[in-house]
C-alpha cells in the first residue's frame, strides 16, 4: 500500500511533539512537600535543582502544635510527587490529608518508619542522629527512581550532605567524651535525642512528658524539676523556645537564678540556617555553657 507523503508528514510531525513533550515533563522539577521544614531543606539540598521544595511548618517563632491545615496546604499535598513527615504522632495531619488525596505515583516518606520509631516514643525525630541521613538516603534513591537522568547528581548531593552532618555528629561525639554523664534537665523532651547522644543524664524526664502532652506535672514532679535547679544538680536547662508559658518561664528564672545555664532548642530550624549550621550553633551552645565543668 502506497502511503502518500504528506500523511508521514503528519506523524512525523506528531512524533516530534510527542518528543518534545516527553522531554518537556522529564525535566520538569519534581514538587516535593515536606510537613516540617529542616525535612524541606534536606529535601532541597539532595534534590538541588530538579526539585521544588514546600515546607508546611516553617515559622520558628509559632507553636507547631497549634497548626491547623488549609486549602492551599492541601493543595500543595495533592499535587506532590513526593511527600515527607516526621510520623510517630507529631504530625498527624499530615497523614490524613495524603490520603485525602489519592495519587498512585507520589512517593511517601516518614521518617518515623526509618528509625523504627512508633506512637507513644519521643517524635521529636530530627534530633536523633540516625534520622537525617536515614531519610537523606531514602530520599536520594527515591529520586533517582523517578528522575534516573539526573541519578548522579542525586548520589552527589548525597555524599556532601553525610560528610557535613558526620562533621555535626563528630562535634557531638567531642561532647560526650568531655562531659558524658553530666546532669541536664528540659522542660520538653525536643533535644532529648541530642542530649541522649551526648551522653547526658537528662532529670526530670516525667515533667517533660506532661509538658508535651498538655497534661499538668504531679506537684513532685515540680517539686523535684525545681530541686535539681536550686541545688545546681542540673547543670543545663533546655527549653522549648517556640513555647512558653507561665510555668517554663518560672523554671527559667529559677534556672538563671540558680546559676544553671539556659539553652533554647527549637522544633523548627531558624530562618537563614541549614540543618548543618542549625545543629552546629546549637552543639558550641552546649559546648559554651559546659565549658567550665572540664
Amino acid at each position: 500500500m502506497k502511503i502518500k507523503s504528506g500523511f508521514l508528514s503528519v506523524i512525523g510531525a506528531v512524533l516530534t511533539l510527542g518528543a518534545f513533550t516527553a522531554t518537556a515533563w522529564a525535566t520538569e522539577p519534581l514538587k516535593i512537600v515536606a510537613a516540617e521544614n529542616f525535612y524541606g531543606d534536606l529535601a532541597a539540598q539532595i534534590g538541588g535543582s530538579h526539585v521544588t521544595v514546600t515546607s508546611i511548618l516553617s515559622n520558628p517563632d509559632e507553636d507547631p502544635h497549634l497548626f491547623e491545615t488549609s486549602a492551599s496546604t492541601a493543595r500543595a499535598i495533592a499535587n506532590a510527587d513526593i511527600a515527607i513527615y516526621n510520623g510517630a504522632d507529631y504530625d498527624p495531619w499530615m497523614k490524613k490529608l495524603l490520603s485525602a488525596s489519592s495519587a498512585p505515583n507520589r512517593i511517601t516518606i516518614i521518617a518515623a518508619d526509618l528509625v523504627d520509631a512508633k506512637s507513644g516514643d519521643n517524635p521529636h525525630l530530627w534530633y536523633n542522629p540516625k534520622t537525617l541521613p536515614a531519610v537523606a538516603s531514602k530520599l536520594a534513591a527515591d529520586l533517582e527512581e523517578r528522575d534516573p537522568a539526573n541519578a548522579a547528581e542525586y548520589q552527589a548531593n548525597l555524599a556532601r550532605f553525610d560528610a557535613e552532618f558526620s562533621d555535626v555528629l563528630k562535634k557531638v561525639a567531642a561532647v560526650k567524651a568531655s562531659f558524658g554523664g553530666t546532669k541536664v534537665t528540659a522542660t520538653e523532651p525536643v533535644f532529648g535525642y541530642m542530649a541522649e547522644a551526648m551522653g547526658f543524664d537528662m532529670l526530670n524526664y516525667g515533667f517533660q512528658l506532661a509538658t508535651m502532652n498538655d497534661t499538668e506535672p504531679s506537684p513532685q514532679q515540680v517539686a523535684s524539676f525545681e530541686n535539681s535547679l536550686k541545688s545546681g544538680e542540673a547543670k543545663i536547662l533546655f527549653y522549648n523556645s517556640q513555647v512558653t508559658d507561665d510555668t517554663t518561664t518560672r523554671l527559667l528564672n529559677l534556672a538563671k537564678a540558680s546559676g544553671v545555664k539556659v539553652i533554647g532548642v527549637t522544633e523548627t530550624e531558624p530562618k537563614g540556617k541549614t540543618i548543618q549550621t542549625w545543629f552546629a550553633g546549637q552543639i558550641a551552645e552546649v559546648q559554651e555553657a559546659l565549658a567550665g565543668h572540664r
